[in-house]
Parts: structure tokens; C-alpha cells; sequence
């Protein structure tokens, strides 16, 4: 860990590193029980409301709209969940490994 990555960024890392250890100790816990717990985060910032008012409509251009983000959660929760569980995905990475190639939309 260096300091350099915290400085800035405090309270959102530590948000991101409780989500983390949640997504691991949940999946263990319900790892019994059959029930998946996974992350998904997305690649690039998402185009919501929320970017429109903090970053104002211009910056739609530099965002993706939630269809990889959709896509990549349809993914994860019709694998199987004895077996993907305690992960961390990006929603990219994910579906190029699925075999998607094209996210120009």
C-alpha cells in the first residue's frame, strides 16, 4: 500500500475496500448455502444523472451507457453459483473473456 493512492482519495477508498472485504466475507458465509456473492465494477465511468449534474452534459461523451454493465450482471448471475462466487469483475474484461468483442454502442 502507498500512501500516494490514499491521499486524495480517502473515504472513497475505504468505501471501495469495506465493499471488498463485504464481497469476500459474504461469499464465504453463504458459500453453504449455495448463494454467490460477486463485484462488478465498470471499466469506464457510466453515464447516469448523477455525471450529468456533477459533470454537466458535455461529459456523456467520455461515459458508456449501463447496457455493458446490464450485460456483464446478466453474465454473473446465470453462472453458477456454487462455483462464481468471491469475485471481482470488471464488466469489460468480463465479457471480452465471455467472447464479446464489439463496444463501440
Amino acid at each position: 500500500m502507498r500512501p500516494m493512492w490514499f491521499k486524495n482519495n480517502l473515504a472513497y477508498t475505504i468505501a471501495k475496500y469495506g465493499m471488498s472485504m463485504c464481497v469476500l466475507g459474504m461469499a464465504e458465509e453463504l458459500k453453504a448455502d449455495k448463494i454467490a456473492v460477486n463485484a462488478l465494477w465498470p471499466r469506464t465511468a457510466i453515464w447516469t444523472a448523477a455525471v450529468e449534474i456533477m459533470a454537466g452534459d458535455q461529459s456523456a461523451r467520455n461515459c458508456r451507457e449501463v447496457d455493458t454493465v446490464a450485460d456483464a450482471f446478466y453474465h454473473i448471475v446465470t453462472q453458477d453459483s456454487k462455483t462464481v462466487t468471491g469475485n471481482f469483475f470488471v464488466d469489460e474484461t468480463l465479457l471480452r473473456e465471455a467472447g464479446v468483442q464489439d463496444f463501440e454502442q
